[in-house]
């Protein structure tokens, strides 16, 4: 045998791997880099499908926290990421809601009156009536879910667009909160009791927020792998076990340093525990239960949907109860981080912020596409951006138009996603 020279079965010998393109990576780097060009061809095929996801957000949020850090230091720092994680939760329960009603191609602009009701009904009950808290805190709830149902019906029933029968809820709930407040103007909350705590509470033990983040990655390990096996003995097309890996791997990378950060100041705030917790069951919700797969239906056509025999009515009502009952539990969530109620409770920007944050996320406003964890995204970005305003001394005037401009952009690619679904038969 000439010197320098190998066999096949020198190969075979040493255990080399003879790559075809000579790179010199082994069977399992080959796999990895396998998956790697398969996801990246699906990505691609998507995108030319106009089926761009959450990806244009998340490209903004990134954008958003690299400038302002950049600007000032502090951005990024536990104190303020901790009091971000928290700032978003009021508007983000709101904006959930919305989803719902987006996913019908409708609009609910009644949310901001109904979160102020719900404030002033608790307030009413428990500061001023005596009424012990858990029962203020279930009576305002349910306001939210009556307001909400009846606005649905009459949509359902009337077939009067949404947004005017929301419109007029606008203004007769926010004059029913007036009236609920009387003349006293504004209610201080107390500071201990339960609804100031929503806020307030934080788990300092390190072991909460690392448990935490664990159970998620499971949790979204496990369900990924049952769907998965549900799907291979149905012999429908499913995911590879590299790409829920790496899916899950991601997730734990976010969840953990999350968990870190937030040690590092005080600890994991209950409110976005709840908040978390509520996201993830109302998306479960949506994906995986009758209920949630006839809202999808609904989006995609109401006439064919009544065709098909769906009870369009109910479905409508529960919706708008839904949004309804999210602005509530928002609104008890804003009065609790300033720890009173007032007339101008559910006013300003609330409304607007809260139907932006659930478009800016990546949920349609032509309906059938989107997802509860749109406006997590959408209020982190539209958070972000109050929050670096305010660390950088920016007037709120920029905030406003640099939030518009965003919301703008995620209109224009909602519209232009569609076009193209619809030139590829998908919409």
């Amino acid at each position: 045998m000439v010197k320098g020279t190998r066999t096949v079965a020198d190969d075979r010998r040493t255990g080399s791997s003879a790559s075809p393109a000579g790179d010199g990576r082994g069977p399992r780097g080959r796999a990895v880099a396998g998956t790697l060009e398969r996801w990246a061809a699906v990505t691609r095929r998507r995108l030319r499908a106009g089926e761009v996801g959450s990806m244009p957000v998340v490209v903004v949020l990134a954008i958003v926290w690299i400038t302002f850090q950049s600007l000032n230091d502090n951005f990024l720092s536990p104190r303020n990421l901790s009091n971000l994680s928290v700032d978003i939760v009021g508007t983000g329960l709101i904006a959930v809601g919305i989803v719902f009603v987006l996913l019908l191609g409708e609009l609910d602009l009644s949310v901001g009156a109904i979160s102020g009701l719900a404030g002033a009904v608790f307030a009413v009950l428990n500061v001023q009536n005596g009424v012990p808290e858990w029962l203020s805190l279930i009576i305002a709830v349910l306001a939210g879910t009556v307001a909400g149902a009846v606005q649905g019906y009459s949509f359902a029933r009337t077939r009067v667009p949404a947004f005017v029968v929301t419109l007029a809820g606008l203004l007769t709930w926010n004059g029913l909160m007036l009236y609920v407040l009387g003349t006293s103007g504004t209610i201080n909350l107390d500071e201990n009791g339960l609804v100031a705590q929503l806020t307030s509470y934080y788990f300092t033990q390190d072991a909460v927020a690392y448990a935490v983040a664990a159970l998620a990655v499971g949790l979204v390990l496990l369900v990924a792998w049952l769907d998965r096996r549900r799907r291979v003995a149905a012999g429908m097309p499913h995911r590879s076990l590299q790409v829920i890996v790496a899916r899950a791997g991601g997730l734990a990378v976010i969840a953990f340093t999350a968990a870190y950060l937030l040690n590092r100041f005080q600890g994991l705030p209950l409110a976005l525990l709840i908040f978390l917790v509520v996201v993830a069951g109302l998306d479960i919700v949506l994906r995986r239960t009758h209920y949630g797969r006839q809202v999808y239906a609904l989006g995609g056509g109401v006439e064919a949907a009544r065709r098909a025999s769906l009870a369009v009515t109910r479905v409508q009502t529960a919706v708008l109860a839904v949004s309804g009952t999210m602005a509530a539990i928002g609104g008890l969530f804003l009065a609790s981080r300033i720890t009173s109620v007032s007339q101008s409770s559910g006013s300003g920007v609330l409304l607007l912020n809260a139907i932006a944050a659930a478009v800016i996320g990546g949920t349609s406003l032509f309906g059938g596409r989107g997802s509860t964890w749109s406006a997590v995204l959408g209020m982190l970005v539209i958070q972000s951006i109050a929050s670096g305003m305010a660390i950088t001394d920016t007037p709120a005037a920029i905030q406003f138009m640099i939030t518009g401009g965003v919301l703008f952009a995620a209109v224009v690619i909602d519209a232009l996603s569609r076009r193209t679904q619809e030139t590829h038969g998908r919409a």
